[in-house]
This record gives C-alpha cells, structure tokens and sequence, in this order.
C-alpha cells in the first residue's frame, strides 16, 4: 500500500511556501463529516422528535433538513472543484469567491462558533458522563476533556483523525444494538403523525429542534489544508456524510414509531436504551458523538484562525497566529489560543445564551457559500471551471433555504448573528485590505453595467438628467478647483472623469497607463470619486476634442465638457474654436474663471445672472441648485438676478419671479434690477461683488466668437470666481426643473 502522506512545496503570493498535506478521503472529510452529523441522533433526543410529529412528519422533516444541506453540499463542491481549496476551509472559499471583506466577515464569526462549540461539546459529554457516575464534577470533567482534546490537536492532525475510527466504531455499535433491540410494548402501534394536538409540539417547532443535526458537513471541509487532493476529496467526503447520514435517519424513526408509542418516545428521554439491545451502547454514541464532534472543531477552528491570520485579516499584532509547526504546518499557536478561549467559555458554564447565535454563523457561512457558488455560476466568468457543475438556481435555492431556516429557528438570533457580520465587514472595508487574488465582485460590477448600458435609452431623459462631467484639469495638483467643483456638482451619482491632453511622444502608453492610475490614487486620497483618462495629441485644443468625440461608451457619455479660463491671447483663437466644435457636438460647456486669491470664498452665496429658463438659463439654475446641495456649499444662497429697464418693468417681473422660484422649489431668493439707465457691467459688479460664486451665460457660438469671449473675459474682470454656462442646443432644462430632475 503506498504511504498517502507524501509533502510537495507550494507557493503563495500571499502566504509563506506550505507543505502539501497526506490526509485521503476517507481520513480527512468523510470521517469527521460522518460522525458530527450521526452523532447528533442521541444527543438531540431523536425519539422526542419522532413522537411529536409521528413517523411521516419526522419522515419529512428529516428530508426537508437534509434536502437544505444538500444543495449546500453541492455548492461547495462546485467550489472545491475549480480551485484548489487550502488551509482555512469555508473562509478561504468565501474570501476567494466574494472577496477578502466578505470573508473575513463570515471567516471571523465562523472562528469563534467552531472554538465555542468545543466547549459545547465537551460540556455536554461531562453532562452525560456525571448522569452515570455522579461523584464525578461536572466542569472539572468538561475542563480536563478540553484540555485532552487540545493536546491530542496540537499532536497531530492524523492521530487526532485516527482516533475518531474508535469513536465511530462506538456510534456504530449503538445502532446496531438499536436495530436488533425490543419494543417497549409487543402490542405497540405505529403513529403516523405522531400524539395528539395537546400532547405534542407544533411540526415547524420540532422541524427547528431538528435541524442542527444536519449541519454537520462543514466538518470536514474545514481540513482543507490538510488534504492530499481537497477538490476529489472534499465532494466525495461531503456528499457521502450527507448521503449516509441521510439513510441512517431514515431508518431511525422507523425503528422508534414500530417500538413505542409517541407520548413515551416524548416523555423518556432515556427510550433508546430501553429499546435497544444492549442498553449501555446508547451512552457509548452519546460520548462518541461528543467527543468526536469537540475533536473536530478544535481541529478546524484554529485552521481557520491560521488562514485569517496568513491573510492579513487580524490585526498586524496577531500575525503570529498564522504560524505553522513540524513539517505538516499544524497551526499549533493558533490550537493554543483556541484552547484558552474555550477553557474560558468552559468555565463560565452557560452557554444557552449564545448557543442560538453560533447556531446562525455556521447557518450564514452556508448561505454565503451558496451564494458564492450561485453568483460564480450565474457569471459565466472563463476563470471558473469546476469539474462538479451545479446551476445556479440550485445554489440560490440553498441560500433561501439556509435564511429561511435561520428566522426559523431564532429570528432574535438570526438578527445578531446579521449586525455582527456586518460590522466585521464594515471594519475590514475600513481598513481597505488588498488581496493578491480576484474575486467576482468585478464580475457581478461588469455584469450589472452591461445589464444598465444596454437599457439605457439613447434619447436624453429630461426625469433623470444629471451632469456627466469631463473636465480637463491637467494635473489635478495644479487645478484642484477644477476637480472640486466638478466633484460638487455630480454628488458621487454622475459620471465624472479627470481628463488631460498631454502631447504626442512626451509618455509611452505604459508610462501614460501609470499616469492615470496616479491620478486616480490621488483623487481617492482627497475623497473624490472619479475616473481618469489621459489622451495624447499634437495639439491639445484637438486632443480635447478627440477626447470628447471618443470617450464613453453607448449613450453614456459625458454630456458637460468642464474647462478652465483661457489667459492666453496666443491659444485664444484655438480656445473658442474648440467651444464651437464641443456646442456643435451637443455638449455643455463650462468654463470655470477662477479668481486665485479669493477662490470659492466662503461657500455662502451663489449669483445667477439669468435671461429665463431656456437654454443657459435653466442649466446655470441646475448647476447651482447641485452645487447648494453639496456638503461643502449646503449653507449657501442662491439669488436669481434680473435687469429690468425701469420700474414699471420690475413689479411684474418680481411678481412672475417669485412664483417661478416657489414653483421650482430650488431656494433661489430672486432679486430684480432696474437699470436706470446704467451700463450691464457697472451693474454685475456692483452687485456681485461680495458674492462668492457668479453664473454667466454664455452666446451661442458665431463669426468671430473670439472677439466676443474676449468681451466676455473684460465682463468678468474684477469679479469674484466665474462660471461660463453655454448649454448644449435643443435639450429642455426648463422640463429638468419643472419636473424635478436633479
């Protein structure tokens, strides 16, 4: 016979180079899988269940139960077999599937469910073991198996797993002397549906009781790390334990509803002793179940802490939990500290309060593996080719199975279980922890994008309009109030993207790929959301417009080119010819004039010197309603400005006015002007000069437009910061207001 226990380097970019490990099928899933899920018949007082809801309904129970962890089953073989699953079990299928965040969410909670159900475990075998032999100390005998437990962890994986061949042997005796035992009553009738109404508890109440006992199957998944081959022997281990555990509880209720009668199956909790053959075995499986199961989780717990640690997840002071030992890589620090845990848990005694909470993590891990597994499938994504194909229907299926049985048993529970997730992942989300693997939130993203570009209409929605901005600030080091304002006005809901003409030569497309993902590490570093592009070009009033021309994709392009001023006489010309083409192209155009020494002041007031709600009019009302609505500008005024020519003008301008305003509810103050016979520039000065903030329309591109930008720059000089508003053509702003748009 070959030795199975054969050791191959591996390595990862994430972890430290690890043995490969020896344990087979049989050794390393079946086994513990197997035992934890029949050691649960005893311990969960089978008869009770079988006496409640009779034969058929334990019958169906037993099939719903198992029919939930099934499709889990076959979820994770799905994973298993498209990658090679190491140390860290559920975590590391989850971290690699849904991403580093989501699992160390579920990776965390599952830690300390499995080192906590030790001590579950261990407390319930000294429980049985004092009921025997009462001179014995409950939790002194729960702590000294604790301690015996661990060392035989902290040993080796192997002997620990080669001990479970006796404990199985055991629960294989008690059903034996099951199956070949008495009935209580010769004359003893089966009960299909179990006592009465009075006597009994309702189906669902006994299907929750029930279902912890097909849990189970993560046993032996959670030794992963230590499988010769993890993606043959993880499917075969798994179903296996499902199957056989499937057909033993079966055969059970059977065997219970032919030997005694539901109010003595519900009333003796000690039946199975009675019936069986040799009365003592039942005591062997309950310790055997036990033990077995307390071994199994101080065996996985601290592989998963191992992973959690290797993966950067912990705190960088516990990096030393993902530590190995001896040429198997036993995380035998990582035992260590899980035994101190559970010997604190021990000794506290009491776990009932949040043995319901436990219950719900392992239940959660199910539901994200299934949705891994789901969402995997759904994607079509080339990297991911199991051998063991599942549709994604079918893990969908066992994730609303896996919920639905999670508010079943303890909706309170299922509650916490929630809050306490999601605060783990909000705090590694926080951390902005990067993994040196994919996962398939790009996917699901990609998914969703394709999904919303192709229902986009290609005709502009006046209901839904918002600013999709391209604005050209060069380096956003040097223009940042470019970048601000453009950041303001798209609230993190629009497109925006930083955008630079640099000239032809200057960068290969590899230096220019970095360029761009520089400007977008430094817009992250100032908070700002926004996409970067760069474009190179001979000129850069052509590669701005190139730019425009090119850059999107379907409808969704940038429908608002922002610009800052041009002070250079020499590249005037080009300047406005550029604002022709982007007019003629359907774009808006902004141009932000910035006053260096003054910038955007104090936040306080915004002056739009309006014409009406047509074209520039109704845009500059958008853009400053926008720009009051952000953050930085929300304590701002808006005063909507009129030049009227004389007082028999102004009362009902006022009056048509204000009612525009009330009915536009944007919190424009308005504020009518007569001229009186003064010039529009003594005006605009006079009275925006403490604004912070002044909106200009802009002409309509023409014959010398360069003439009459230049007499617009002379409007503008002595004012505080400017913005140039031309509108693209045809588009109804006035029905973005009126219809509440924005």
């Amino acid at each position: 016979m070959k030795n199975p226990f054969r050791q191959r380097s591996q390595s990862s970019s994430v972890v430290p180079p690890e043995p490969e490990k020896g344990l087979g099928t049989f050794g390393g899933v079946y086994t513990p899988s197997l035992l934890t899920i029949l050691g649960v018949i005893m311990y969960l007082r089978f008869g009770w269940v079988v006496g409640n809801v009779g034969l058929l309904g334990t019958l169906m129970i037993v099939t719903l139960s198992t029919a939930i962890t099934f499709l889990t089953s076959l979820s994770i073989c799905a994973i298993a077999t498209d990658r090679v699953v190491k140390a860290g079990g559920a975590y590391f299928m989850i971290s690699r599937s849904l991403g580093i965040e989501t699992g160390g969410a579920v990776g965390i909670p599952l830690y300390f469910a499995q080192a906590i159900s030790v001590a579950l475990y261990t407390i319930g075998f000294a429980e049985s073991l004092t009921l025997t032999f009462p001179e014995l100390n409950q939790r002194l005998t729960a702590i000294v198996t604790t301690i015996l437990v661990a060392i035989l962890a902290i040993a080796s994986a192997q002997i620990a797993i080669k001990a479970q061949y006796f404990i199985m042997a055991a629960i294989a005796l008690s059903l034996i002397c099951l199956i070949f035992g008495s009935p209580v009553d010769p004359n003893t009738q089966i009960e299909l549906w179990g006592a009465k109404p009075q006597n009994s508890e309702p189906f669902w109440t006994v299907f929750a009781v029930f279902f912890p006992a097909v849990t189970g199957i993560m046993a032996g998944v959670n030794m992963s790390g230590d499988l010769r081959n993890p993606s043959r022997s993880i499917p075969i281990g798994t179903l296996a334990a499902v199957g056989t555990g499937y057909v033993v509880y079966m055969a059970l209720p059977i065997i219970l509803a032919m030997r005694a009668d539901a109010l003595t199956l519900i009333e003796n909790p000690l039946i199975m002793e009675k019936i069986s053959l040799w009365g003592p075995s039942v005591l062997l499986g309950v310790w055997g179940a036990t033990l077995s199961s307390a071994i199994g989780s101080i065996l996985g717990a601290p592989r998963v802490m191992q992973a959690l640690a290797r993966d950067g997840i912990l705190p960088r002071w516990l990096r030393f939990l993902g530590t190995g030992s001896g040429s198997e890589d036993e995380p035998r620090i990582a035992t260590v500290v899980t035994l101190g845990l559970v010997l604190v848990a021990v000794a506290l005694g009491d776990l009932n309060l949040i043995a319901p909470i436990l219950s719900m993590f392992f239940l959660t891990t199910y539901l994200v593996l299934n949705v891994a597994a789901g969402i995997e499938t759904f994607l079509r994504s080339p990297s991911f080719r199991p051998s063991f194909r599942v549709h994604w229907s079918i893990s969908l299926l066992g994730a609303i199975g896996c919920l639905w049985v999670m508010f079943l048993l303890n909706a309170m529970a299922t509650f916490m279980a929630a809050i306490i997730v999601s605060s783990v992942y909000i705090w590694l989300e926080r951390r902005e922890l990067e993994s040196a693997w994919g996962d398939v939130r790009q996917g699901v993203w990609m998914a969703l994008v394709r999904t919303g570009i192709n229902r986009l209409d290609y005709t502009a929605d006046t209901k839904n309009w918002r600013p999709h901005i391209l604005v050209f600030s060069g380096a956003p080091t040097r223009r940042w109030h470019l970048v601000e304002f453009a950041a303001n006005l798209t609230h993190k809901r629009s497109l925006f993207t930083v955008a630079s003409v640099i000239p032809t030569g200057s960068r290969d497309p590899a230096k220019q790929l970095e360029m761009e993902a520089t400007i977008r590490e430094y817009l992250e570093k100032r908070g700002v959301q926004g996409l970067a592009r760069l474009i190179s070009a001979p000129d850069p009033f052509i590669g701005a417009e190139r730019l425009v021309e090119a850059y999107g994709i379907g409808p969704l392009v940038p429908n608002t080119i922002l610009l800052g001023d041009s002070e250079q006489a020499s590249h005037r010309g080009s300047y406005c010819q550029m604002i022709a083409n982007l007019h003629q192209a359907r774009r808006n155009v902004v141009i932000l004039r910035d006053v260096e020494e003054r910038g955007f002041g104090r936040r306080k007031r915004i002056d739009v010197w309006w014409g009406g709600l047509q074209a520039n009019g109704g845009l500059m009302l958008i853009l400053a309603y926008l720009l009051r609505t952000s953050l930085e500008w929300r304590s701002a005024e808006i005063n909507l400005k009129l030049v009227v020519a004389n007082s028999a003008a102004a009362q009902a301008t006022r009056t048509n006015v204000e009612n525009l305003t009330k009915q536009l509810r944007i919190g424009a103050r308005s504020q009518v002007i007569e001229a009186k016979g003064r010039p529009f520039p003594e005006i605009l000065r006079r009275s925006s000069q403490s604004a912070d903030l002044v909106f200009l329309g802009m002409a309509k591109p023409m014959d010398d437009y360069t003439s009459y930008y230049e007499r617009l720059q002379g409007l503008a000089t002595g004012l505080p910061t400017t913005i140039f508003v031309l509108a693209e053509p045809d588009f109804a702003f006035s029905e973005v207001l009126q219809e509440g748009g924005v």
